[in-house]
């Protein structure tokens, strides 16, 4: 079994205020504290912050449209089990044709900053993180309340044959 820790927009600057960073790195040194990898889906924007997501967990990162991190491939492909992952910062516009043309079971992706785990109906899953810093509520729905914006990550655990577990987890950074 492998567990992922997955995580996009962190929009980390090298000025920003160093409480609140260390404050989100002990954060996710505690949701991600059994994981084998994090994934981080675009927009780390800092090296200093990539350097401490590689001291919790191994990392791969594509690049977003604010990263000016050089060596960062715009998508990226591995395999965890009988599963294809593909991570790319934002939603190709044809969905189904990105999943088939590049042969993956599950994409991860990032840009809107609003958490989400899909199923699809090309029988794959899409999976947004959200953003640690800088979240996004989705568009009210009609006879609900308005929804709020939390920081958030998920976690996903993949053994040889299944897709085990996927959970959007919000972090407590107040």
């Amino acid at each position: 079994m492998v567990k992922y820790g997955i995580i996009s927009d962190s929009h980390i600057a090298e000025n920003d205020d160093i409480t609140k960073i260390n404050a989100l790195i002990y954060e996710l040194k505690r949701v991600f504290n059994d994981v084998d990898q994090i994934i981080h889906a675009g927009d780390i924007c800092s090296k200093n912050f990539l350097s401490e997501l590689n001291a919790i967990a191994p990392t791969i990162s594509v690049r977003g449209h604010d990263d000016k991190i050089k060596d960062l491939d715009n998508f990226i492909k591995f395999s965890a089990g009988r599963y294809n992952i593909g991570v790319i910062h934002e939603q190709p516009n044809d969905l189904e044709n990105f999943f088939k043309s590049n042969d993956i079971h599950i994409l991860i992706i990032g840009h809107s900053h609003q958490p989400f785990i899909k199923g699809t109906k090309y029988n794959t899953l899409l999976i947004n993180p959200g953003s640690p810093t800088n979240p996004k509520a989705p568009p009210q729905k009609k006879g609900f309340d308005e929804p709020i914006a939390r920081p958030s990550v998920i976690t996903m655990s993949i053994d040889e044959n299944d897709i085990l577990s996927t959970y959007i987890i919000n972090l407590k950074l107040d």
